[in-house]
């Protein structure tokens, strides 16, 4: 897609931010959520809860906070005696990008460096006498694991790994040169040295996955941690293959990864991307191709280790779902796409629209993978803008805009895991949803939450890209989103009356949570209420802590916000500021690694400001930013942790 400007590409994106980890328990980064014995008097008192007290939204009397990542917040643990401990938090970031970091082998990477398909670096020639290596602004996706027998030379303490993906980078060096989906995007796999008394991790090794088993990976955006410790990535806008050939975009992706603008193939991305790490800090990528060519903004595995739903971060978006033929692989399965029943609503207090769900398709990565390797578009489907006055196409809406489509005879199975947007809507799918991105899961409660970052367009009434036979409807816009909530059922069936063989099936929805959009910009230029969410993007939840973490790609918000979600007490709190005009991303939540808790956010793309009225704090701040990241040119992967001490779950 084009990127003509912040706001336009936000409204099809999503955000990232560094990773934020919240060591709930030791010292330096305390595990929050380990409850091992110490005492001497008895049994040692463990966690019975956990709440966050928020902090204030930074404002121009202290600019500064409004130019960096702020943490102002606190960590309340309760325990079986009745105390309380609280832990004042703070903000640790591994690199910003750009930096030169360690390989692992005595010397040095660009992290978030881009490299083509033969792993050389990518040049960015704009401005004459400062060649360099293109870097991303945009860390995104990242997942914090361990694995056993780890074995990295330089770590002194627990090695532990997180694995980070970057959704691209937003201009060449010259400022004019527009980079959106223009270069493969890097994934790459730090080495952290965790000590043990303290829980802090230090970068010891940052490696480069190869993805030329991927063919290359496309703006790879939301991730998740699958539950056998795989990272699962995520490419979002797939490029439409009807017109792949004439987007220039896609022509200079295609000419940045492989030098020929002409080699890439558009069905080979728009599909899940799995990462393993392996026990030397290295990491190995496939890419899964019976999931959907969809928007893959954050998939969301169930504990069953089968069962997963899927963001999709478009207009005339579905709510998707994937089940796995076998446990902890997702190579082959059933591909599913939601029919909404009447009653959806933005109310919480509403009673929820059903879910039927209707079959795509049955396939292995394999299968499809031959098919994306042979099939051109037009042996797939035929697909026309205007009425062809033919009863065998049918209508459909696709990215904001009506078709006409029939499938070619034979060809179902390409239809449903190639064109799946389009497939889905011609077999009656509610494809209705405005960026639906991040996914998580509750599993004591058997509740899902879906984020969409924006209601609008095909939601509202009466809107172009609306239609009614959906049943996803709303009267005006909600340019600030909000979060719905699935409860997870068994014994559902398809529209085919056909078993669903999961007990973790999605059967109603309705709205946790949502923003207020502002009749007129508030004095500091914020289009939505700053104190409540405002276009949320990554989700994650902490069984641990009964909380639901919402990170914002807002262009609302003249600072995107970090907020934990008690889904007990019902209580918002901000916990983080991301610069401004950044967005935070690479959400993600371990309760217990080592016996230490983490909360991983990044940002991207600090100072990016996509909304005019953001101008009443651009002179101010643009300075300041260009300080702080690299003259706007870098961006932040990190963790939150404890401001002095650190955070320990269990009393010694």
């Amino acid at each position: 897609m084009s990127r003509p400007n912040a706001l336009q590409r936000r409204q099809a994106l999503k955000f990232l931010g560094a990773p934020l980890m919240l060591p709930l328990g030791g010292s330096a980064m305390g595990s929050l959520l380990t409850a091992c014995g110490g005492g001497t008097s008895g049994p040692t008192p463990s966690m019975t809860g956990a709440s966050f007290t928020g902090m204030a939204a930074p404002s121009l009397a202290t600019p500064a906070d409004m130019a960096k990542t702020l943490v102002a917040s606190t960590l309340s643990v309760k325990y079986t005696d009745n105390s309380t401990q609280d832990y004042a938090l703070a903000y640790q970031p591994f690199f910003t990008t750009g930096d030169l970091v360690p390989d692992g082998k005595g010397g040095t990477v660009l992290a978030g460096g881009y490299v083509d398909f033969a792993g050389k670096p990518i040049i960015d020639t704009t401005v004459a006498g400062k060649e360099r290596q293109f870097f991303s602004d945009s860390p995104d996706g990242t997942s914090l694991l361990k694995l056993p027998n780890a074995s990295v030379t330089g770590v002194k303490g627990n090695a532990v790994f997180a694995v980070v993906q970057f959704e691209y980078t937003t201009w060449a060096q010259d400022g004019k040169t527009d980079m959106y989906g223009r270069l493969p995007s890097p994934i790459a796999v730090l080495t952290l040295d965790q000590d043990p008394a303290t829980g802090k991790l230090s970068l010891v090794k940052y490696h480069n996955v190869d993805t030329a088993p991927a063919m290359g990976l496309w703006i790879t955006c939301g991730s998740s941690l699958s539950p056998w410790d795989t990272h699962l990535s995520s490419e979002e806008y797939e490029p439409d293959a009807f017109t792949a050939s004439t987007s220039a975009q896609f022509k200079a992706y295609s000419k940045n990864l492989f030098g020929d603008e002409t080699k890439a193939n558009p069905y080979h991305y728009g599909h899940l991307p799995e990462v393993t790490v392996n026990p030397d800090g290295t990491g190995t990528i496939k890419k899964h191709y019976c999931l959907g060519r969809i928007s893959h903004e954050l998939i969301q595995v169930m504990p069953d280790q089968r069962t997963a739903i899927m963001g999709d971060d478009a207009t005339n978006g579905g709510f998707f779902m994937f089940v796995a033929d076998k446990a902890k692989d997702l190579s082959s399965g059933s591909l599913y796409v939601a029919r909404f029943g009447t009653g959806f609503s933005l109310d919480p207090a509403a009673a929820g629209a059903a879910i039927t769900w209707i079959k795509l398709g049955s396939a292995t990565s394999a299968e499809i993978k031959t098919l994306a390797d042979t099939l051109k578009p037009t042996d797939i489907m035929d697909v026309s803008s205007t009425d062809p006055g033919d009863a065998t196409y049918t209508k459909i809406w696709f990215s904001k805009k009506v078709q006409w489509v029939r499938v070619k005879p034979g060809m179902e199975k390409a239809a449903a895991f190639l064109e799946t947007h389009r497939y889905a809507a011609l077999k009656g799918g509610s494809m209705a949803f405005t960026k639906m991105e991040g996914t998580t899961v509750n599993a004591r409660d058997k509740i899902a939450y879906s984020a969409l970052q924006n209601m609008q367009d095909s939601m509202v009434r009466g809107d172009a890209a609306w239609n009614p036979d959906y049943n996803i409807t709303i009267e005006k816009k909600l340019n600030a989103g909000g979060v719905l909530a699935h409860t997870l059922s068994a014994g559902q069936k398809d529209s085919t009356g056909t078993a669903i063989d999961s007990e973790w099936v999605p059967s109603l929805t309705k709205t946790l949570l949502i923003g207020e959009d502002l009749a007129a910009a508030d004095a500091l230029g914020n289009l939505a209420n700053p104190d409540k969410i405002g276009a949320p993007d990554n989700l994650k939840f902490s069984e641990r802590m009964r909380t639901l973490f919402i990170g914002e790609d807002s262009s609302y918000h003249v600072n995107n916000f970090l907020w934990a979600y008690n889904v007990d007490t019902k209580t918002l709190s901000r916990i983080a500021s991301m610069p401004s005009g950044a967005e935070a991303t690479g959400l993600g939540v371990v309760d217990d690694l080592n016996g230490w808790t983490y909360i991983t956010s990044n940002f991207q793309h600090p100072g990016d400001w996509g909304v005019p009225l953001h101008n009443v704090v651009k002179a101010t701040l643009d300075p300041l930013v260009r300080a702080n990241y690299k003259d706007r040119f870098g961006a932040q992967v990190g963790y939150l942790t404890g401001a002095a001490t650190g955070m320990r779950l269990m009393k010694a």
